[in-house]
């Protein structure tokens, strides 16, 4: 009896809902369902990924709700105060470079392993987040260090930083919320990923840009743990070999669309300024002690130590 129930729990089939924010119009959202077809393809559909898109399962803020809770499997995971070192740490003030960001981001993702277990969650897919991470205004601005009051979206406790240290004013909108928000006034600018804000169809409301190439990024899709360690170990490999292939396939991809969007906007009349190095390392100079002050108090030294070597060995060059 107990061969044959161990017989039937291998031959079980598992479903896994992955939540994301992105829309099927997006290349990641092509990456998801590469994902899915390798995790059937290496468990022999034993495990079986369902994509729900554009937040349809839960919004932005409420992805490690959505994991602990059983609504979805997979998800996002924003800055939230469950994960207090992620939080100051999936978006770091850092000129990196992305020659090597699959590398990259599964160190990372590994220095907050077990901070994620303490909150039932698994990092499993990383999100090659910080090729794109930039700004738009509806007109151009003059020094983003200068903002003057300006109201600018942002996604986290980091951009609101340094929103506030150039002297403007941070507002919170959720990825679906934007497009009305920046339509209507609400808000004078946006960051948001460069990704993301075109499938949205931002460019049409706030078409000028600055590349300023300030951010470390890793929004990572974490699993719920208990589910995780339900599966078979054939069946939790076949997860995490499909996540960092699925990676390694989806960067190039991702870099050119995101390129193309780029390229399709400023022919549409969109503008794009790209900072000079000098003035990327003067904006991150002027966040990076409170930053790192914020980061130390949160993650302990030894941690906090850990990820900036990370990014110092990845440093752009």
């Amino acid at each position: 009896m107990a061969v044959a129930a161990a017989a039937g729990a291998a031959n079980a089939e598992t479903t896994l809902r992955l939540s994301t924010y992105v829309n099927e119009s997006d290349v990641r959202y092509q990456g998801f369902q590469h994902f899915a077809g390798l995790v059937a393809e290496k468990t022999g559909g034993s495990v079986t990924v369902e994509i729900f898109p554009s937040s349809t399962l839960h919004g932005w803020s409420e992805g490690v709700d959505a994991v602990q809770g059983g609504v979805s499997d997979i998800s996002w995971i924003n800055a939230d105060n469950r994960l207090p070192c992620y939080a100051v740490t999936s978006l770091f003030p850092a000129n990196v470079s992305l020659e090597n960001q699959p590398e990259l981001d599964a160190a990372y993702a590994n220095l907050i392993r077990e901070e994620a277990a303490s909150a039932n969650l698994v990092p499993l897919l990383n999100s090659n987040y910080s090729y794109d991470q930039e700004w738009w205004f509806e007109k151009p601005v003059e020094d983003i260090g200068q903002l003057d009051g300006k109201l600018v979206r942002s996604i986290g406790p980091l951009v609101s930083l340094m929103i506030e240290t150039w002297g403007g004013e941070p507002v919170f909108v959720a990825p679906k919320e934007v497009f009305q928000s920046a339509e209507r006034g609400v808000v004078d600018g946006i960051n948001m990923g460069v990704a993301t804000y075109s499938s949205w169809k931002l460019w049409d409301v706030m078409p000028h840009m600055v590349n300023a190439n300030l951010f470390y990024g890793n929004i990572i899709y974490m699993m719920n743990k208990n589910k995780y360690e339900l599966l078979t170990p054939d069946e939790r490999t076949a997860l995490t070999e499909a996540a960092a292939e699925t990676e390694a396939w989806l960067q190039p991809k991702y870099e050119a669309w995101v390129d193309e969007q780029i390229d399709a906007a400023i022919e549409e009349g969109g503008t794009l300024e790209t900072l000079p190095a000098e003035k990327t390392a003067e904006l991150i100079a002027s966040v990076g002690d409170a930053w790192n002050a914020e980061v130390d108090a949160t993650c302990g030294a030894e941690l906090a130590g850990d990820i900036r070597s990370l990014l110092e060995s990845h440093a752009a060059k």
